[in-house]
């Protein structure tokens, strides 16, 4: 029989690359639909897939009534204030830019874990953080320190990177009750209900009044398929054979491959600036990356895009 060690890696890579091919389908999404109709649509079948998945393989655990509370905590801080911060930035910035910054989330959690757990937060941390600062300076600002990326759109996005560390602490308290299926699957959930009024408050009306856009919708359903199902459940298998540091290691490439895929679909332009500025970021969320220790019973902060 092969050896087969290959296949953590050749998942963490896999689920890296629907992860940045999500970023350049909701702009995508967007030529038809807005924000919250793409998000609440690819929640919804992504539910759909779980629920159909956990229930056959009998996956789904119950949640207990006193972690209840957890859970829609969790919801709320991703997937709603996480998409709320990523799709609307994304209204703003180009996919590139935004995945500069949304892969910033493993540089931050480790502070979360340090102030909320005590988890100690090393000088390699510390340089990571001020190096890929710099870096998403040189994205975002040009050589007269002006954006060059709407201030909004930036903004937007480092409130996803919030949500994200938000939801990373409340998962570290969880994780070791449930199985990862079922985390994402009542996330999901919850999550959708979380956008529903939102949507019929403010989308349902053009969601309904427009013609069907095939090719947009077609983005929303591989966004849910690929990006919010298939994406988890490969790099759920990464972590489990690899660990958490040596998986969250390949989400620095994300921005390389969003801006690859984001010049062949969608023809984004990068100039040396912002190309030097991306090589700077991934350094540091490598450096940050290398001698970082967690508990041995820590979770890894599950990446969503």
């Amino acid at each position: 029989m092969k050896n087969k060690s290959w296949l953590p890696y050749g998942a963490a890579l896999l689920s890296m690359i629907f992860w940045s091919f999500s970023f350049v389908w909701v702009k995508i999404v967007y030529e038809a639909y807005g924000p919250l109709t793409t998000v609440l649509f690819r929640l919804l079948i992504s539910t759909g897939l779980m629920l159909a998945f956990t229930l056959l393989s009998r996956k789904l655990q119950k949640i207990k009534p006193g972690d209840l509370k957890l859970f829609i905590l969790l919801a709320f801080f991703e997937p709603f204030l996480y998409f709320m911060g990523e799709s609307y930035g994304l209204l703003y910035v180009s996919s590139t830019v935004a995945s500069v910054i949304v892969a910033t989330i493993p540089l931050f959690s480790p502070i979360a874990a340090w102030y909320f757990y005590k988890e100690k937060l090393s000088r390699t941390n510390l340089y990571g953080l001020f190096i890929t600062f710099l870096g998403v300076s040189l994205v975002v600002l040009d050589s007269s320190f002006n954006f060059t990326a709407s201030p909004l759109g930036v903004s937007l996005e480092f409130l996803a990177v919030l949500g994200a560390i938000g939801y990373a602490s409340i998962l570290k308290g969880i994780s070791h009750r449930y199985n990862t299926f079922t985390i994402i699957t009542y996330q999901n959930l919850i999550g959708a209900f979380f956008f529903l009024p939102f949507w019929l408050g403010f989308e349902f009306r053009d969601f309904t009044s427009i013609p069907f856009h095939a090719e947009a919708f077609w983005a929303i359903i591989k966004l849910a398929i690929f990006a919010s199902t298939f994406a988890f459940i490969l790099f759920t298998y990464s972590v489990r054979n690899l660990g958490i540091n040596k998986s969250n290691i390949f989400i620095n490439v994300i921005p390389v491959f969003v801006a690859v895929i984001a010049f062949i679909v969608l023809g984004d332009q990068l100039n040396f600036h912002q190309m030097v500025g991306i090589a700077i970021v991934i350094s540091g969320l490598f450096l940050a990356q290398i001698n970082w220790k967690r508990k041995k019973n820590g979770s890894a902060p599950i990446y969503q895009a």
